[in-house]
């Protein structure tokens, strides 16, 4: 698959190619508005080509490495098509080929990688006052 890159059109803004320069809570609140979109708009496609080429989905990519603990947190509270985002960004691939297709399944190898990678954190969500590795 190419991974060639799109120039953004100028009826599409909000996908300025300035955004990589975004750092801290301008970041964050970069990545979460685009989310916002992105989820609004791909609600109802079943395709997930469609929605990751969604514009607003590769904005996100366009960020940079910089939003990968933000997808991972992402991902982690609520799972979604963020798999191609994060092999782009990362180069990594966790995800068992037996586990393919399956969102939970690739959700939880995605989120484990982020811990032993230092993106994230290893508390429980369930449980936020328990800690699950020493």
């Amino acid at each position: 698959m190419s991974q060639a890159k799109t120039e953004p059109s100028s009826a599409e803004p909000s996908h300025q190619a300035q955004s990589p320069l975004l750092k801290g809570p301008d970041l964050e609140r970069r990545f979460h508005e685009l989310v916002s979109e992105w989820r609004a708009e791909v609600a109802p496609l079943s395709s997930s080509t469609a929605r990751v080429q969604h514009p607003a989905y590769r904005a996100i990519i366009a960020l940079g490495p910089a939003v990968v603990p933000l997808l991972l947190r992402e991902l982690e509270q609520q799972p979604n098509h963020w798999f191609a985002a994060l092999r782009s960004l990362t180069g990594a691939d966790p995800v068992p080929l037996a586990d393919r297709g399956r969102i939970r399944a690739m959700t939880e190898a995605w989120v484990t990688w982020g811990k032993e990678h230092g993106y994230l954190c290893w508390q429980s969500i369930e449980d936020p006052h328990r800690l699950t590795r020493a």
